[in-house]
């Protein structure tokens, strides 16, 4: 009996798989959060492929697609006009249509209406598969150098700086990374309520991530809001990562030494001890010796 999968070719080397053709039902399709570049095979196959793309902005994603030279027929689905375009978009699949959903940027259904549409394509028993791909959250949260382990990705904060801080403070006790999208116009008044209600924390700011001027600052939550007070809003989409409560998670060894390597490339051994007992609620004095212990030459 042989055994399964693709049988080898004359050569000795596997024979190549046929393209993956979509059969009938939702796709939600990340797409690139800036560069055009991090787009998956599987993604541009499906819109290739679907006989639908919805999308938030047809305006947006008729761009991506024109990049890598994709024609499909775009559909707008969005807060707007969800509750009527649903049940359009439910016959078709019912029909044998296959539809691809997109977001403007990244993953779908991640701050959008979306998951009503998968709601109601699971209770009519409809296919839904997922084509991973770019996250704006998670590349801030990696990129951050805070713990990432556990993370709690908020959304958007509300907009008037009342309910900004009771939502800030609802969070406060999370014993996880919070991860927040800001306007880039509130970004200076959100970091200083959330150095006001969450406490002296660690956090990054990242905008125009995966982009040309891609920039992550680092710093205390006082220390980011101060600058941004001062040099005004920043260009391009923003995401905010903020480490978690002090004391609320132990640190492990190979965590510290991490965010010791972050901290440490861009500041002073003193600086970058205070900064990873902050973030970690490890004692200073602890963090210390450990960053003298990295910084300390190995004997030949």
């Amino acid at each position: 009996m042989s055994p399964s999968g693709p049988k080898p070719s004359g050569s000795g080397k596997p024979s190549k798989p046929p393209a993956d053709s979509l059969s009938d039902g939702l796709y939600l399709v990340a797409t690139p959060i800036g560069n055009a570049a991090d787009i998956t095979l599987r993604a541009l196959n499906a819109l290739r492929q679907a006989d639908v793309v919805v999308c938030e902005d047809t305006r947006v994603t008729a761009k991506l697609l024109a990049i890598h030279r994709i024609g499909a027929r775009l559909t707008a689905y969005h807060e707007h006009n969800a509750e009527r375009m649903r049940p359009r978009l439910i016959e078709q699949m019912k029909e044998g249509k296959t539809v691809a959903m997109v977001a403007d940027a990244g993953t779908p259904l991640v701050s959008d209406p979306g998951y009503k549409l998968v709601g109601e394509c699971i209770a009519q028993g409809l296919p839904v598969t997922a084509l991973p791909g770019p996250s704006a959250v998670l590349c801030a949260l990696i990129l951050s150098g805070l713990p990432s382990d556990r993370f709690l990705f908020a959304g958007f904060l509300p907009t008037r700086a009342k309910a900004r801080r009771k939502t800030l403070g609802e969070l406060a006790a999370v014993p996880a990374s919070l991860v927040f999208m800001e306007s880039p116009r509130r970004l200076a008044a959100a970091l200083g309520d959330m150095a006001q209600v969450l406490g002296p924390r660690r956090a990054a700011v990242g905008r125009e991530l995966t982009k040309m001027f891609e920039e992550v600052r680092r710093g205390g939550l006082v220390e980011l809001a101060e600058h941004y007070r001062s040099q005004g809003p920043p260009k391009g989409e923003v995401t905010v990562v903020v480490a978690p409560p002090a004391g609320e998670r132990a640190a492990g060894p190979e965590e510290i030494d991490r965010l010791l390597a972050a901290a440490l490339g861009e500041a002073a051994l003193g600086e970058a001890a205070r900064m990873v007992a902050e973030a970690t609620g490890l004692p200073r004095r602890q963090v210390y010796r450990r960053a003298l212990e990295r910084k300390r030459p190995r004997e030949p």
